[in-house]
Order: structure tokens, then C-alpha cells, then sequence
């Protein structure tokens, strides 16, 4: 199983790229920087880390089809990869509601879009004119006069990753995507969704093993366990909160624990959430703990069918040490 490690550019880009090249110099092969409108630019942050660093590869993870247009996403990490020597990667998914709502945004048709989205960046890559008249997307002879490798020396070949969680989003993952990049942490729900991804796959001709499914966790560990289940308890509950009642009925989290864990998110009681957010509980959502439960919980995820595991979100009680014992796991997996 590869390692990868997910970043959120909320603290300086240059202390994002320090800890990326911590991370590549533990043995991580992947870097995914969030794309949120109230954090740094994905964009330009990841360029800066691919200055900063020789070996890992750099991505959005995920950029949506909404806040920005396919064509400019498309020549954005072109420009990456170009930088990066080859190195870019790029997640699409269908973006948050949150998001949505703060933008005045309507996020219509997600998995046309999404799909769209990729077919397009796909087409733009090599370089060609594309026209394309979609349900979301449409152009007219659009072209990156930059893309052709044979002017930049660089093979605009990048992988595309499909950002997915319910049913339908992962099925078409599987027919479109190179990876996919699932939120989840447990194994039961990637045995859930290689059921989907390997309809899709299998319908539109796929190997199903051909695809990178990535588990993009929430991660916490620490030489101190009480320590790393405490960091991971607020990131928990934000999930718990944001999730379907399937994914919630799957994991033994009725709506009255959902509703008492929105409502102290609501007034913004953090120090319940400590109390409201049982180990158990963070055990369905989160890869938590010491150096022993965490390699035992990613033995499980590589046996559900986890390719890739992303550590995401917090880390740990501190980053910096955090990554040395991810660097760890990944010299004795």
C-alpha cells in the first residue's frame, strides 16, 4: 500500500511546504492539498510545493466543478505538472454544501458535472482544441497552447482522481477514474464501496485493479493514545455530523447522537464534543491511536481494498511528530 499525506492551507504555504518535504523525505509518495475558497489557493500553494520538493506527487484533492471552469482548472495543473516536472495529480469531486451555501452557489447535477469535468480536462491536456456541449460544460475550440509535451518536455498525462462517497459517484468513479479518493477510515465502508466501484468499472471495460482507491482519513496518532483519540474528537464530530444516515446507520450512530453532536457544533461547545464523541465512535471514523493500533487499522484498510492511505486531518497532537511515526509505519508496512 502507498502512503499519502492530505494538507489543509490554512498556515503559511511555507509551512505547508515544510511539512511536505518532511513528509516526502518519511517515504510518503502522495501530498493532497485541499481546495476551500477560505484557505490559501490551491493552486498557487501547490506550485510552491513543487518547488520545494524532488520525489512526491502533488495534488488537489478536491477541486469541484463549480467554483471554477474546467478549462481553468485544466491549464492550472498543467502549469503544476509543468513545474513539478511531472509530478501533478488531480482530484475532482462534487464539492461541499457549505461551500455552496456561502457562494450562492446551486452544486446542480454533481455527477454530470463531475463527470463532464474530467472528460474535459482529459481532452484539454493533450494539448488539442475541444469542443464540448454537455449537460454543464460547454466549449467552443478551446485549447492550452501549452500543453503539447513535445514544446514543455513534459508528459501532460495526469492522473485524474474522482472524489466519491455515495453509491451512484462511486460507481462512475470506477468507469472514469484513474483513483479515487473515498472519505473514510473504517474498513466496512470500502468493502460498501468496492461493491460500486467495481460495477463501474466492470461496465465500462475496466480492470478494477487498475484503480488507486484511496482512503482519505481522518488520522491521528501518537505515542500517547488518550492524546491522539483528544485531537481527532473535533474533526470526528464534524464528520458525524455531515454524514448520511446510511453511512451513520452502518457504523451504530443513531440521529439523536447526530443531532446532540450537531447542536454543540452549532454553539460552538468543543469542550462537549469531547465528552459527546466516544473512542468508539472515533474508531468507525478515524484512524486514531499509537504506533501499533495505527499499522494494525491500515493492515485492515489494505486488506478492504485501500490502495492508497491518506493521512488526513489532524495528523496528531503535532504534525511534525506525527509524520516521523506515519514515516514509520510506511519503513515496516
Amino acid at each position: 500500500m502507498k502512503f499519502g499525506i492530505e494538507l489543509v492551507p490554512n498556515e503559511p504555504v511555507f509551512k505547508i511546504a515544510a511539512y511536505t518535504k518532511a513528509a516526502e523525505e518519511q517515504g510518503f509518495e502522495y501530498v493532497w492539498i485541499t481546495d476551500h475558497y477560505n484557505n490559501r489557493e490551491v493552486y498557487s500553494t501547490i506550485s510552491v510545493l513543487a518547488l520545494a520538493t524532488n520525489k512526491i506527487k502533488i495534488g488537489a484533492g478536491v477541486t469541484n466543478p463549480y467554483t471554477r471552469s474546467p478549462v481553468v482548472t485544466a491549464a492550472s495543473i498543467a502549469s503544476v505538472n509543468e513545474i513539478a516536472g511531472g509530478r501533478a495529480i488531480l482530484g475532482i469531486g462534487p464539492g461541499d454544501k457549505m461551500t455552496f451555501e456561502a457562494l450562492g452557489l446551486a452544486g446542480e447535477k454533481p455527477l454530470t458535472a463531475v463527470r463532464e469535468t474530467a472528460e474535459v480536462v482529459r481532452e484539454l491536456l493533450t494539448g488539442k482544441k475541444v469542443s464540448f456541449d454537455g449537460d454543464t460544460v460547454k466549449l467552443k475550440n478551446a485549447k492550452l497552447d501549452f500543453a503539447d509535451p513535445k514544446k514543455t518536455g513534459v508528459d501532460m498525462n495526469i492522473p485524474i482522481y474522482i472524489g466519491a462517497q455515495g453509491p451512484k459517484m462511486l460507481e462512475m468513479a470506477g468507469a472514469i477514474g484513474d483513483g479515487i479518493l473515498i472519505n473514510g477510515s473504517h474498513p466496512d465502508d470500502f468493502k460498501a464501496a468496492a461493491v460500486q466501484i467495481q460495477k463501474g468499472a466492470v461496465a465500462a471495460g475496466r480492470k478494477p485493479n487498475d484503480i488507486d482507491v484511496a482512503a482519505y482519513t481522518c488520522f491521528s496518532i501518537d505515542d500517547d493514545t488518550e492524546k491522539a483519540y483528544a485531537s481527532t474528537k473535533p474533526v470526528v464530530a464534524f464528520i458525524i455530523a455531515g454524514s448520511s444516515d446510511v453511512l451513520l446507520e452502518r457504523h451504530g450512530i443513531s440521529q439523536e447522537n447526530k443531532k446532540e453532536i450537531a447542536g454543540a457544533i452549532s454553539k460552538g461547545d468543543f469542550k462537549d464534543l469531547n465528552t459527546i464523541i466516544t473512542d468508539q465512535m472515533a474508531d468507525r471514523f478515524a484512524v486514531v491511536g499509537d504506533f501499533d493500533e495505527c499499522m494494525k487499522k491500515a493492515k485492515e484498510l489494505e486488506k478492504a481494498g485501500v490502495t492508497q492511505l491518506v493521512a488526513g486531518s489532524p495528523l496528531g497532537p503535532n504534525k511534525e511528530k506525527s509524520i516521523k511515526l506515519i514515516g514509520k509505519m510506511i519503513s515496516e508496512f
